[in-house]
């Protein structure tokens, strides 16, 4: 089981995600973000959200995506790190 960081106001996300047997917590500033596998932010600049890339963590931008969309990604993003 992956821990997905997720922007606070996503709520959609939140659920999709632990619908999928994410642990889900939600993601504020980088310290938030610690220990996250991948994180989910609401635009396409995670800096304005105030997370960045730590190590392997992948950022993925929900703009634009359902939340089935942005659950597909973050298996994709999950299994090319495990690869």
């Amino acid at each position: 089981m992956a821990r997905v960081g997720v922007q606070t106001g996503l709520s959609d996300v939140e659920q999709e995600l632990q619908t999928m047997g994410h642990d889900v917590v939600q993601v504020s500033n980088e310290e938030d973000a610690q220990g996250c596998d991948c994180c989910v932010v609401s635009g396409r600049d995670p800096e304005v959200a105030g997370v960045s890339p730590q190590g392997d963590m992948s950022i993925i931008s929900a703009d634009g995506l359902t939340a089935q969309e942005i659950g597909e990604r973050v298996e994709q993003s999950l299994s090319n790190h495990q690869g």
